[in-house]
């Protein structure tokens, strides 16, 4: 393992303390996997272009603003997936730049790029290259579909891998009900979870890694991240043979587990086996339903949910939400509101559990973030830096492993390197 490098304030080190990670990724994926290295206490060094810098720090309004309310450079996009990160501005282009990447890489133990497919094979930063010059160093490499395949060359981006995955299929009310059709999930997931994917990849090849001497490179696509996290829809599908469809907010193997509306807004019911089921029925005042033949069971109510859920829905919009949700919780009936974020981050639970962050940057302020859901006793994450300014850390990181001084920082500066 490298070396530690410095760590503001006084937290505890980490799980991952003396791992160091060259981030040349930008935009989501990549980032986000780079930061939970980060909160799990590595070293992460994040290569940028000078001038632009990762694509979302442009991705706005909003942008952050500091203390006085001026906007800063950095778009709330940005600050969702760098925090931990040193940020150090080199110009790939120019040959000087190149191999000072190279020189930074093998100071470190993992690397995390998401170029298209052998692009970065003419700055001399491919994994064959630096495999050579580095031996031990796991290179993580994210694409949209993967090293080979006759996709392999397009790029990929969140929307499209949404829709050729499959998920949009099985997301979104069916055709013919009001609003019908395909929907994206409200975030990027599947950057997100290829993001935690690698993740794991990483820190598998750590593992072996430090096991045999050898490091290795690691091919996650989009595309393949998103096939695999169907999860039970995939299995529907080869199972039966039949592609699932749309079915809005509910379950397709599990009834009632849906959205439904309520005298004064929506709340969520979650029925997961026949126990709760004959709890609800009493609850509604039918306890009847329980011992019906079509509604006894799951696998009963799967087939019967057109006659079922039209009842259900009858009931539930006579009361309140609120009413609603104290009774079930009582009752021990899984239930939830339809939260908006201003009702998450107010929410007791999600207080007490410390999601909301604020990671102070001087000259600036507070910069929110919300926290790592990884809770781990004895090496607890901690958020040693705020999203960092582009290039911010250059001079130091340069110096600091590379042994640069003034004049050779000058010099690169002036060339328009750094």
């Amino acid at each position: 393992m490298s070396e530690p490098g410095p760590s503001s304030g006084g937290d505890p080190p980490g799980a991952l303390a003396g791992v160091r990670v060259l981030d040349l990724s930008r935009v989501l994926a990549g980032p986000w996997a780079g930061q939970t290295l980060a909160d799990l206490g590595a070293e992460v060094i994040k290569v940028e272009r000078p001038g632009a810098g990762d694509d979302t720090r442009h991705w706005g309004p909003p942008y952050l603003h500091d203390r006085a309310g001026r906007p800063t450079a950095e778009s709330a996009y940005y600050l969702a997936a760098n925090r931990g990160k040193r940020s150090v501005a080199i110009d790939l282009g120019q040959a000087e730049g190149q191999a000072l990447v190279r020189d930074l890489a093998g100071r470190c133990d993992i690397l995390i790029e998401n170029f298209k497919v052998g692009g970065l094979a003419r700055y001399g930063l491919d994994y064959a290259t630096l495999a050579r010059l580095h031996p031990g160093l796991v290179y993580c490499s994210v694409t949209g579909f993967g090293q080979d395949g006759p996709y392999r060359d397009r790029p990929g981006y969140d929307f499209m891998i949404q829709a050729m995955s499959g998920l949009m299929s099985v997301t979104g009310e069916a055709d013919d009900r009001p609003g019908g059709g395909p929907q994206k999930v409200g975030v990027a997931l599947t950057d997100v979870l290829t993001g935690l994917y690698a993740t794991i990849a990483i820190l598998a090849a750590l593992r072996h890694r430090d096991l045999t001497g050898a490091g290795q490179q690691i091919d996650l696509a989009l595309l393949d991240v998103q096939v695999a996290c169907l999860a039970n829809q995939a299995l529907n599908y080869l199972v039966s043979g039949q592609p699932p469809g749309r079915l809005g907010n509910a379950h397709p193997n599990i009834v009632p587990y849906q959205a439904f509306a309520s005298a004064d807004g929506h709340l969520v019911v979650a029925v997961g086996n026949d126990a709760q089921f004959r709890r609800l029925c009493a609850l509604v005042e039918q306890p009847e339903w329980a011992d019906d033949p079509r509604f006894a069971t799951n696998a009963a109510r799967v087939v019967h949910r057109e006659l079922l859920i039209p009842r259900l829905a009858a009931r539930l919009v006579e009361r309140c939400s609120d009413a609603w949700l104290a009774a079930f919780e009582q009752a021990g009936i899984p239930c939830g509101p339809i939260n908006t974020l201003d009702r998450v981050f107010a929410d007791p639970q999600v207080r007490a559990r410390g999601l909301q962050l604020a990671i102070d940057r001087p000259g600036v302020g507070p910069v929110p973030g919300v926290a790592s859901p990884l809770r781990l006793g004895a090496t607890p994450v901690s958020y040693r830096r705020p999203p960092p300014c582009l290039g911010e850390h250059t001079r130091e990181v340069l110096q600091e492993l590379l042994g640069l001084d003034s004049v050779r920082l000058d010099e690169l500066a002036a060339g328009g390197v750094i």
